[in-house]
C-alpha cells in the first residue's frame, strides 16, 4: 500500500495528504507519516509549496481527531466497547485513559506527535468524557500543525531522502522523549514529598 500511495502524490498531491492523515488519525493502518516525508521531498523538488503541504496534512489530521472526538461523545460506550474488544487496541486505550487522566491538555498535544499511536485513542476518551472542546481542538490543532511540520519539513530538509528523514525524525522524537522523562524525574524528586525522601535515602 505505501508504494501504491506514494506513486499517486504526484498526481493528487495535497488531497491525498489530507486524506492519509485524516484516516490514519481514525487509527487506521495508513502511512500519513511516510506520506508527509514524501510531500516534503515534492516540496524540495517545487512540485508542491512547503505551507500548502504542511496545511493540507494539518487540517485532514484536525478533521480526523474532530470525528473521534464526536464519535466519542455522542457513541463512547460502544466506540470504547469495540475498541476494547481488541486486546491490542485495549492496550493502547488503557495507555491513553491514563495519559488524559494524569495530563489533560497536554495529552492531547503531546498525543498529537510526539505519543502519536495514542492520538485517536485519547481522541475518543476526550470525546466520552466530555473533555472540554475548545480545550481539545486548540491543543489538537497546535499538536497537529507540530506533526505535519516535522515531518514535511524534514521531507524538504532531505529532499526527498525518506530513510534518511525518518531516522533524523525518530532520533529527534527520541531525544524530544528522552529530555521530557529526564524532566520529569527532576521534578519529581525535588518537589514532591516521596522525590526528597528517596533524595535522602533509607534511614533519613
Amino acid at each position: 500500500m505505501t508504494d501504491w500511495l506514494l506513486a499517486q502524490v504526484p498526481q493528487y498531491g495535497l488531497w491525498l495528504l489530507a486524506v492519509t492523515t485524516f484516516l490514519s488519525c481514525l487509527a487506521l493502518p495508513i502511512p500519513a507519516s511516510v506520506l508527509m516525508l514524501a510531500a516534503g521531498g515534492f516540496v524540495a523538488a517545487g512540485e508542491l509549496a512547503l505551507s500548502q503541504a504542511i496545511l493540507a496534512a494539518a487540517c485532514g489530521a484536525v478533521a480526523g481527531d474532530q470525528l473521534g472526538y464526536w464519535l466519542g461523545r455522542g457513541f463512547g460506550a460502544l466506540v470504547l466497547g469495540r475498541l476494547r474488544a481488541d486486546p491490542a487496541r485495549d492496550k493502547l486505550l488503557a495507555r491513553a485513559d491514563d495519559l488524559m487522566d494524569r495530563r489533560g491538555t497536554l495529552a492531547v498535544f503531546l498525543s498529537r506527535w510526539l505519543l502519536s499511536p495514542l492520538g485517536p485513542y485519547v481522541n475518543v476518551i476526550a470525546g466520552s468524557t466530555r473533555y472540554g472542546w475548545r480545550r481539545f481542538t486548540v491543543a489538537g490543532v497546535a499538536g497537529e500543525v507540530t506533526w505535519a511540520g516535522l515531518y514535511v519539513g524534514a521531507g524538504f530538509a532531505f529532499g526527498g531522502n525518506i530513510a534518511a528523514a525518518s531516522d533524523m525524525v525518530g532520533s529527534l522524537l527520541g531525544m524530544i522523549g528522552g529530555a521530557g522523562a529526564v524532566v520529569a524525574l527532576g521534578y519529581w524528586l525535588f518537589n514532591t514529598a516521596a522525590g526528597r525522601a528517596a533524595l535522602r535515602g533509607p534511614g533519613h
